[in-house]
């Protein structure tokens, strides 16, 4: 069923989405897709997002065991007080019992809140702060997919390793820009490197980078450290481009959505961090054949996969549950997918530690040149492979609360 245009570009409205018509008699549960419909992280999110929910919805099989799934969509407009005031509205008035994907860290920490509020379920898998399973975790949210400290471990680690020694920082002026340039420092000064300088730019409002890509230049640094993404960072690796700015660029945070955008011309040679790709495995690509049915044209992001990931695991343990307790409580059921190993085709086998964190590899790449790519979408040569245990920040160094020390 293709996604209503209401739900393409609506703002802060709900949209209901059922992934198979809803009967009254039968037990239901509610997913509510919270995601960037109409700024700049829609291509690695918003409506793709919505689509790999209705997608494990329809994979869960709950259907046939007599339990019916309804999906709502809202778009966050990237602000915090959008995202809390929906999530409010739907645990409140629309019944409902889960909200996936975030993909703004200011909005996921809020929802984040309400949601332990409401004793509900938060499944996060597009915001990128690293806080929300360290200081500011808590027992009704999980952190899927990626974070600051992974992209910092793999992509910043790596390019101390390989010479860039010494870095100046561009920020998107919030709390995911705040939290991987933080990340991203540590891994950097503890590899013997230096961070010389940094300049921060208003989110969501800025369009010219020129003042900021002098700035970085004249600091004479060696590598120039994004801490951006979506519409956004890829603005500002074109304009780096242009400019022909001399500095190794690190795309922090970096989706294939955004390597498309940019073209092989301009990306190559970009290293970046992911831990879903769609060609890396036969699993991997039975996903993104499913999703590009949904989406034609159109390659699955690490964000569309950790939403179909985390709702598929959502509704598995949910139905084991029963859906009664699980709708009753959603601490409880949070603490049954950590109990329950994870397993999909996106990140295979898994699992959730204490703090909320769902554990998967991690995988550097570095984007091919125009003449190595045998296609659309064969954009990314595998460089190094960190394991799951070694790919997030220890479970003890993170200051979570709900870890015993």
């Amino acid at each position: 069923m293709p996604i209503s245009r209401r739900a393409l570009l609506g703002t802060a409205a709900v949209t209901a989405l059922p992934a198979w018509p809803a009967r009254a008699e039968k037990p239901t549960l509610k997913l509510g897709v919270l995601t960037d419909l109409s700024g700049p992280y829609k291509d690695g999110t918003g409506p793709g997002a919505v689509e790999a929910a209705r997608l494990a919805a329809e994979d869960s099989g709950l259907q046939a065991k007599g339990i019916d799934v309804e999906i709502l969509a809202a778009d966050h407009q990237n602000k915090a007080d959008i995202g809390a005031g929906v999530a409010r509205q739907w645990f409140d008035r629309n019944g409902v019992d889960v909200i996936l994907e975030g993909s703004n860290s200011g909005e996921a920490l809020a929802v984040a809140g309400v949601a332990r509020e409401k004793n509900k379920v938060f499944l996060d898998s597009g915001a990128a702060t690293s806080d929300l399973t360290g200081t500011q975790c808590n027992a009704n949210t999980v952190h899927w997919a990626f974070d600051t400290y992974m992209l910092a471990h793999s992509t910043g680690g790596a390019i101390v390793k390989s010479g860039g020694d010494s870095w100046f920082f561009i920020v998107a002026d919030y709390a995911f820009g705040h939290a991987l340039q933080r990340d991203t420092t540590a891994f950097v000064e503890q590899a013997g490197g230096k961070v010389v300088g940094a300049v921060r730019y208003p989110f969501g409002s800025t369009t010219d980078f020129s003042s900021f890509l002098l700035q970085a230049q004249s600091s004479g640094a060696k590598v120039l450290g994004l801490a951006s993404t979506g519409t956004e960072g890829a603005n500002l690796i074109k304009q780096a481009h242009e400019f022909g700015i001399p500095m190794r660029l690190a795309g922090l945070l970096l989706f294939i959505s955004d390597v498309h955008a940019l073209g092989l011309e301009v990306a190559q040679g970009l290293n970046l961090t992911a831990s879903y790709y769609w060609d890396l495995n036969g699993a991997t690509r039975r996903f993104a054949d499913k999703f590009a049915r949904r989406q034609p044209g159109r390659r699955p992001t690490m964000v569309h996969a950790g939403v179909y990931s985390s709702a598929l695991h959502y509704l598995k343990v949910a139905a084991e549950m029963g859906v009664a307790q699980a709708k009753a409580d959603g601490a409880a059921t949070v603490a049954r997918l950590k109990a329950t190993p994870t397993l999909d085709d996106c990140f295979g086998p898994g699992r959730i530690r204490a703090d909320g964190r769902k554990l998967c590899p991690s995988y550097l790449f570095e984007v091919k040149k125009p003449g190595e790519s045998k296609g659309p979408w064969d954009y990314y040569t595998l460089l190094a492979t960190t394991p799951a245990d070694e790919a997030f920040r220890p479970l003890a160094a993170g200051g979570c609360p709900l870890v015993k020390a």
